[in-house]
């Protein structure tokens, strides 16, 4: 039943990774093609801000994709699951954001790359919300509550 779960998680690895190549493929081409021969946009603002989407597909590339064993074409790991939340998903969100600004450089100008920094601002307040939480735990674990029970053995306890 597991080696099943494992198989079912390789193949979808592997759909998900091939659509991901595919979109990168599409709307990196269409820029170029309509950079060379309608109109010019900014390139240095396309290469520095299409690095991330990069990083992000490789690491889920490298992370996600099965491997097998070359001489028996067995499953060896599945790898990662791509549909994963928490870090998997941010990955795919900054993959989509950049693809949507790309499509609007394409078409639009230069000023849909105002799209792209929905990424630095959604990290951001995620990171904002995490360190609130921390600082809440911390105080919480800092201050004992009122009720709280005196330190001592059960005779102490009852003398008091």
């Amino acid at each position: 039943m597991a080696q099943k779960a494992r198989k079912d998680l390789a193949k979808s690895n592997v759909e998900a990774l091939k659509n991901l190549h595919l979109g990168t493929l599409i709307v990196n081409t269409l820029f170029f093609l309509f950079n060379l021969i309608f109109k010019r946009r900014s390139l240095l603002l396309y290469v520095v801000l299409s690095i991330p989407s990069f990083i992000c597909e490789y690491i889920l590339e490298s992370t996600g994709r099965p491997k097998y064993d070359p001489s028996t074409k067995a499953l060896k790991t599945a790898g990662e699951d791509l549909s994963a939340p928490g870090l998997t998903e941010y990955m795919f969100d900054v993959i989509w954001v950049t693809w949507a600004s790309v499509f609007l450089v394409t078409f639009f100008g230069n000023w849909g790359w105002l799209l792209w920094t929905t990424v630095p601002a959604y990290g951001a307040f995620k990171g904002y919300s995490l360190v609130g939480a921390a600082r809440g735990m911390a105080s919480g674990m800092q201050q004992q509550p009122d009720n709280a029970a005196p330190i001592g053995n059960r005779k102490q306890q009852r003398a008091a």
